[in-house]
């Protein structure tokens, strides 16, 4: 047994001697967390429905869309942040969980089409287009809320379950792991692509009318919706941070750091791989849920290569291995996004790009290491010659 601990506190040093380890969150972690439900359950929607849209306060309606989708996308950031931070599993494929989980919503909200349609039939208008004459057997309880809601959670989770199952237990790591999770997710993309599948083929689902009966155009309902994806977030943030704060989460980064030597110390690293990966796709599933009514569509575009590439990209440029930094890398890369292709719709790849490289070279530990090296910088030079002027003018010991 002591072993075994000796091997988790050399493999996770700052972890292991973390005096506020037992404590989920400090005063200002919580006051943090306590600003942010603030702003999503209040100040928005104050700043969206009540103030004019003449005022300078104004939030348009596109932004609270832009900031709910970001808000998704921040999701997605922590969920892969939980198996490349602090497991040491990149994945390239979780692009397709997130896909799934839009799916799933998006099956109900084209039933809730009904008859208002383009076709006006019973039947979603692409398979009228396509001549269907019933819907398919995977459509059956499609009408049904909670059914489509436990399958956000089932398909993907279900998906990453049985391929993290062979993989994890064939010991496939590192790039070829990566690798593979890119194939799957290249292999989706183009079964869906396939009108015959019955997912809407290249042009996915889209128009979409009302969710629980209530129309989505509504600004109550679109506030609604993201107050929800703002609360669901820092849901996952402290469940997160829950995580790894647990003996659970400390066998995780032993086995980032060292897993062979976890192995050897009597850890089965492959359930606990499973576990944080099975998590991890059903966190993505949640986050394409609540996109899906938010931004209107989902396709098989969401499963591209460059969809879950970006999904690493949040949470190296924030700062993997934080919890806090992937959520912040999702808001700064995808904002920095938005500005770039309204203000220069031409060259805005080559800003990003420039973004990434600067953001790698000058802070490697991310954004958030920022906040660090502005310390070290400014503060502790100061600090360290007070402390020695102190040391200088103190009298000398007695000797005895």
């Amino acid at each position: 047994m002591s072993s075994t601990l000796n091997v988790l506190s050399n493999a996770t040093p700052s972890v292991a001697h973390d005096p506020a380890r037992g404590r989920l969150l400090g005063p200002k972690g919580w006051a943090g967390v306590a600003a942010a439900l603030i702003t999503v359950l209040v100040l928005v929607p104050v700043l969206n429905g009540v103030v004019p849209p003449g005022h300078a306060l104004h939030l348009s309606d596109y932004a609270v869309a832009l900031i709910g989708k970001i808000m998704c996308y921040a999701i997605c950031a922590l969920a892969m942040d939980l198996i490349w931070g602090y497991t040491g599993i990149l994945s390239l494929g979780h692009g397709l969980f997130f896909a799934l989980g839009g799916y799933a919503m998006g099956m109900y909200l084209m039933r809730q089409i009904g008859r208002e349609g383009q076709y006006q039939s019973d039947l979603p208008d692409f398979m009228v287009f396509l001549d269907w004459k019933a819907l398919p057997w995977h459509w059956t309880f499609s009408d049904s809320f909670v059914f489509q809601a436990l399958m956000v959670l089932a398909a993907p989770g279900l998906l990453a379950y049985v391929f993290g199952y062979f993989a994890f237990r064939s010991r496939i790591k590192g790039v070829y792991f990566s690798i593979i999770t890119q194939a799957l997710t290249f292999a989706a993309m183009l079964l869906f692509f396939r009108n015959e599948t019955g997912f809407g083929g290249n042009n996915g689902f889209t128009d979409f009318k009302r969710i629980l009966g209530i129309p989505l155009q509504q600004t109550s309902t679109r506030l609604a919706l993201f107050a929800l994806t703002g609360v669901v977030l820092v849901g996952f943030f402290l469940m997160s941070r829950w995580i790894v704060q647990s003996k659970f989460g400390r066998v995780l980064q032993a086995i980032r750091d060292a897993e062979s030597r976890v192995m050897f110390s009597g850890y089965d690293p492959v359930s606990y791989k499973l576990a944080i990966w099975t998590l991890s796709a059903a966190m993505c599933g949640v986050a394409g849920a609540l996109y899906v009514p938010q931004v209107g569509i989902i396709n098989p575009s969401e499963m591209s290569a460059a969809a879950s590439i970006e999904m690493a990209i949040w949470a190296a440029v924030g700062g993997r291995g934080t919890l806090i930094g992937p959520i912040i890398g999702a808001f700064f890369v995808n904002g920095a996004k938005s500005w770039f292709t309204q203000v220069f719709p031409e060259y805005w790849l080559y800003f990003l790009g420039t973004l990434f490289i600067l953001v790698t070279l000058v802070l490697p530990g991310g954004l958030v290491s920022l906040v660090g090296t502005v310390k070290a910088r400014w503060f502790a030079p100061k600090a360290s010659g007070k402390s020695a002027g102190s040391a200088d003018s103190a009298p000398p010991e007695r000797s005895t």
